[in-house]
């Protein structure tokens, strides 16, 4: 019997829903490469206007990406 007790959760015998091949199965992969910046939400945005700590290149910042890099900081880009 598959998981979900005396009802399948599936009906394919083969495989479940529960466990890492259901997550394959179920999974919506999004991409946001070249999305305009106004459609992004706002955690995602270049600009941070929430001023989220982010890990930037292995550095975590809460400086712009869009904006420029003031003189004598360093550069977390």
């Amino acid at each position: 019997m598959v998981h979900g007790g005396p009802w399948p959760a599936t009906s394919d015998a083969r495989s479940t829903s529960v466990g890492t091949l259901a997550i394959e199965r179920f999974q919506r992969p999004v991409c946001l490469q070249d999305c305009p910046p106004a459609l992004l939400p706002l955690p995602l945005q270049d600009a941070n206007p929430l001023n989220l700590l982010r890990q930037v290149n292995g550095t975590y910042s809460r400086h712009s990406l869009t904006a420029e890099t003031p003189q004598g900081e360093p550069d977390d880009r």
